[in-house]
């Protein structure tokens, strides 16, 4: 690879979504070197960390601008700030902040930037990679000239205009939605801390993007607490969307050092523009029944 003759040193976060993570770890056997940070017991990247890790050599920093699980927002102007100094490639995964807060690749300093248009109410299954002018990526594919031969093959104009469109009224409404859902979410927080014993908020609880609730219960198991969930008509996940049907414990709450008994009985609950306050009261009302019934079945519950 081109980028290896400058250097061979990547830093990226130990709470990235496993769509970086996984390819770092396949960078690694390609000879790269990749240092993870780790993060607070907030699940937040601090600044001093990664000005530690760099080295000489370090070529490019990946940092998620908000976390899929916990929601936390990370300082990614200041580290894009680092890295345009000592001129570092920076990407930044945007996925889950797109459309929510207001994202600027020059504010960022973010050279690479990445978004999807589900998250957004847009199509599923296309997204888009801001790339700077200037900054050279290789051909993944070949084989044709669409997208400036960086991704060949005819082009989804269903999903392009979709994601336009969807673009568009998200940020037009973003404003009135994240009040909205700021509200909501934190009426779902402050209830189910006050109304169940033995319950943590996982990541920050202000540094947070408007629509994530991440709580964990201990002395439940969290397969046990989704299908009971499920049986009232409540959606919820164990971790992130995308390992939803894995057993495999939270690597996000791990980083965090989330105690083991916490961490198998997490629930992650994501707010969207249609839920409503009678939504929470539902689920504030159903919630702690429950918990209190799987806690009785509960073995190490006394």
């Amino acid at each position: 690879m081109q980028i290896k003759k400058k250097g061979k040193h990547i830093i990226t976060s130990s709470i990235e979504h496993h769509a970086v993570l996984d390819a770092c770890k396949f960078l690694e056997k390609q000879g790269f070197e990749v240092t993870y940070l780790p993060v607070t017991p907030e699940g937040i990247v601090r600044v001093e960390d990664f000005k530690e890790a760099l080295r000489e050599d370090t070529i490019l920093a990946t940092v998620m601008h908000v976390n899929n699980e916990v929601g936390t927002i990370q300082p990614v102007e200041e580290i894009g700030n680092i890295c345009r100094e000592k001129g570092i490639l920076f990407h930044v995964d945007a996925v889950q902040s797109f459309g929510k807060i207001p994202v600027n690749v020059d504010d960022l300093n973010a050279d690479l930037l990445s978004v999807s248009a589900h998250k957004i109410y847009g199509p599923k299954g296309v997204g888009c990679l801001y790339i700077r002018r200037g900054t050279k990526i290789q051909n993944l594919l070949h084989g044709g000239g669409q997208e400036r031969k960086k991704r060949p093959g005819t082009e989804n104009v269903a999903g392009i205009v979709g994601f336009g469109v969807a673009a568009e009224l998200a940020i037009k409404e973003m404003k009135e939605d994240s009040d909205k859902l700021t509200k909501l979410r934190d009426k779902l927080i402050n209830g189910l801390m006050e109304r169940i014993s033995d319950v943590k908020l996982n990541g920050h609880p202000t540094k947070r993007i408007c629509n994530n609730v991440n709580v964990s219960f201990k002395y439940v198991e969290g397969e046990s607490l989704l299908l009971s969930l499920d049986m009232k008509g409540i959606e919820a996940s164990s971790g992130s969307a995308c390992t939803s049907g894995s057993l495999e414990p939270s690597h996000v709450l791990q980083a965090m050092g989330v105690p083991y008994e916490f961490i198998h009985g997490s629930v992650r609950m994501t707010l969207g523009r249609d839920n409503t306050e009678e939504d929470i009261n539902y689920v504030l009302e159903v919630f702690p029944e429950i918990v209190e019934r799987l806690r009785e079945m509960s073995p190490l519950y006394q």
